[in-house]
């Protein structure tokens, strides 16, 4: 078979066939009388196991050495093709998160563009003042969109960072809320915190939403944050958390606060007096009862003053002194 046919049938063209030829690579077996390549069927076999490798992103050097050397091991470069896609495949999505992000603050100009291009560098500077001033800036005539700067405070270690980048999100409303969601179920502890201490700060039903999945994390640390917030929007869920943050003696003092916004009933001093039979435990009780002014907690007070502990007794004693 003639280079022209072989070209013609492969989809290979005859200049690149030839290239072929010169590099050693898939040579015509013999020539005609009148000097033209002739590819035998071996020929043209090779030719396509040629252009399968390099489809995977082969080199013609690599391709060689995995057709001709026997102790080429193809598994391991396979391995290295793999990561170097996915590597490709990331800074592609990288690139192409940043191109949407820059379309979707709808630039009028290439001053535009080029404002927002640098903001976004300025996101991921290894200055911590340069990421401070872009999320600060984020507020006004060109604000970066709300996934940007929450992808930014959840990677964000630096307190002022941070604090400037939550600010930025609260202005934000219910826009964020997505990849802060996801941020709360990340293997990371520290990125599930700074999740929700963002959440926090963000007035919208969808923020109260991801609060609640917070409230039933298996990290008591996100659970009790959240209900702290949840307390403060009225939201009776907490309060099992904050009963057992009084009992375990974990921000006891904010949960008590907590409970007596709720305006906790029976039920509520009922669980609290259902505690640990421990003195520590009855003290912290007796305080956060404190909090809560009804005739259940002052009936509860009652108890706690004959406390066979003198210290919860007193404790118990001086807080239906002061009710009186």
């Amino acid at each position: 078979m003639l280079i022209g046919e072989v070209a013609r049938r492969s989809g290979v063209s005859a200049r690149m066939l030839r290239h072929y030829d010169r590099l050693g690579l898939v040579q015509p077996t013999s020539r005609s009388g009148t000097g033209y390549r002739e590819y035998s069927p071996d020929d043209v076999r090779r030719l396509f196991h040629v252009e399968s490798l390099k489809s995977l992103g082969l080199s013609l050097h690599d391709v060689g050495r995995a057709l001709d050397d026997p102790s080429f091991a193809a598994s391991e470069l396979v391995d290295e093709l793999a990561a170097r896609t996915e590597d490709r495949i990331a800074r592609d999505t990288e690139l192409l998160t940043r191109l949407r992000r820059i379309a979707g603050s709808r630039p009028e100009d290439w001053e535009d563009v080029l404002d927002a291009v640098a903001m976004l560098s300025d996101l991921h500077s290894v200055s911590a003042g340069k990421r401070q001033s872009a999320a600060l800036a984020s507020v006004g005539d060109r604000p970066i969109p709300a996934q940007a700067l929450a992808e930014a405070v959840l990677r964000e270690s630096a307190t002022n960072v941070a604090g400037a980048l939550r600010w930025a999100l609260a202005q934000s409303g219910g826009d964020a809320i997505a990849p802060l969601r996801q941020g709360l179920h990340s293997p990371d502890p520290e990125v599930r915190r700074r999740a929700v201490d963002t959440v926090v700060e963000i007035a919208h039903p969808d923020a109260t939403d991801v609060l609640r999945e917070a409230l039933v994390h298996d990290d008591m640390q996100l659970s009790r944050v959240a209900a702290l917030e949840l307390a403060a929007r009225g939201i009776a869920d907490a309060i099992p958390t904050l009963i057992a943050m009084v009992h375990e003696g974990t921000n006891d003092v904010d949960a008590a606060d907590a409970l007596g916004e709720l305006g906790s009933d029976v039920a509520t001093v009922a669980a609290l007096m259902d505690g640990p039979d421990d003195s520590a435990v009855r003290l912290r009780v007796a305080q956060a009862l404190a909090s809560i002014p009804d005739s259940a907690a002052a009936r509860a007070l009652q108890e706690l003053s004959k406390d066979s502990d003198r210290s919860v007794a007193l404790t118990a004693q001086y807080i239906l002194g002061r009710r009186q």
